[in-house]
């Protein structure tokens, strides 16, 4: 039998070891970018962190690593607005915050919505749409805090499995949520979301758990099963490997975006909602790849 004083260093030995298994090590995203505007194949491109009406951001603070997408509404072009301006103004303004580090890691919400009001304050008029995606990790405590707006969105992937991912926002068939700014007097008349609405979620993860983060024109034309089979190539964490991973996904998408007879996830997803629809989705594409990895200043 045990003396009170032996089982109490036991009990000691067990505490303090369950404690020096805890990972100390602050945690970083390796992150790469690719994607391709619906014109490209016109030759038209924009400069900066664009694809089209597509924005998104990568942005580094000492407390944590953050990533945004967006995708500009491209209806607001019919009334002489270009869709790009909002999107980019939106990410531009949400990367400043960061880098300004006025925001909080555990609330990607909030970064979502000090830029939404800054954008509504701003002198001078900026009209249009657009869905947001804000993906924050916590170097310290390791967990993903993440905010999703509509239907772009994210994959984290562990071991070659999804282990976590975004819901889509949809009001109903191809209307996601968004955030708006309309005319004056119009407002009633543009769809609107609040930043509040948006999707919020967060996720304990691990070193060498690949994040994908991406816009609806990834996910209406790659299933899981084929992202998954892209990611199989990714081999280690260094950039170069993410980077030429991130565009295979991301030309792979393009391609199919155009196969007349491919039936894409849209694709039966307009049938699941009555239409009878057939190929992909000829869309904007804007892809970020990341890989959890032990952080490095």
């Amino acid at each position: 039998m045990l003396s009170v004083l032996s089982y109490g260093r036991l009990v000691a030995r067990a505490v303090i070891g369950g404690l020096s298994q805890t990972d100390s090590r602050d945690y970083s995203l390796v992150t790469a970018s690719c994607g391709f505007g619906k014109d490209f194949r016109k030759g038209i491109r924009k400069k900066g962190m664009c694809y089209g009406d597509d924005a998104c951001f990568i942005a580094r603070h000492r407390s944590a690593d953050v990533l945004g997408v967006a995708d500009g509404v491209g209806g607001w072009r019919d009334y002489g607005v270009d869709p790009s301006q909002f999107s980019g103004t939106l990410m531009k303004t949400c990367e400043r915050l960061v880098k300004e580090g006025r925001f909080v890691p555990s609330s990607p919400v909030g970064v979502l919505t000090t830029s939404y009001y800054e954008l509504l304050q701003n002198k001078v008029p900026l009209l249009g749409s657009s869905t947001a995606c804000i993906v924050i990790l916590d170097r310290q405590s390791h967990r993903l805090h993440t905010a999703n707006l509509g239907d772009s969105g994210f994959l984290v992937v562990r071991e070659g499995e999804v282990v976590h991912r975004s819901d889509e926002q949809q009001h109903y068939f191809n209307t996601p949520f968004q955030l708006s700014i309309a005319p004056p007097g119009a407002e009633g008349a543009v769809l609107s979301d609040s930043p509040d609405a948006a999707d919020s979620s967060t996720f304990d993860v691990q070193l060498g758990d690949i994040i994908l983060t991406a816009t609806d024109g990834l996910f209406d034309n790659m299933p899981d099963y084929m992202i998954l089979q892209e990611l199989k190539k990714l081999k280690n964490t260094n950039y170069e490997s993410i980077q030429q991973t991130a565009r295979s996904i991301a030309e792979q998408a393009h391609v199919l975006a155009y196969d007349p007879n491919y039936m894409s996830p849209f694709a039966q997803f307009a049938c699941d909602n009555g239409l009878n629809v057939r190929g992909g989705k000829p869309d904007d594409i804007t892809v970020l790849l990341s890989i959890v990895a032990e952080y490095t200043d």
